[in-house]
């Protein structure tokens, strides 16, 4: 038997509203999966931005600052 036939007869078997619980605690995690997918799509996007930035040259120095705020 495949598993999505054992979580529908498993689910059958509950009380409508534990149904309705579990389709609720399905759709949070399908936000949370939402949720953490685009934050490593953010972090590959960052990380590929950045790449091989700390082999290229300074562009600018400390003698190159105008105003200083201390």
């Amino acid at each position: 038997m495949a598993f999505d036939e054992k979580v529908f007869q498993s689910v059958q078997k509950l009380p409508r509203s534990l149904q309705e619980e579990l389709l609720s605690f399905i759709q949070y995690l399908l936000v949370k999966a939402e949720q953490q997918e685009k934050q490593e799509w953010g972090a590959l996007s960052l990380s590929s931005a950045v790449r091989d930035m700390e082999d290229e040259p300074a562009l600018y120095s400390t003698a190159d600052i105008k105003v200083s705020f201390v």
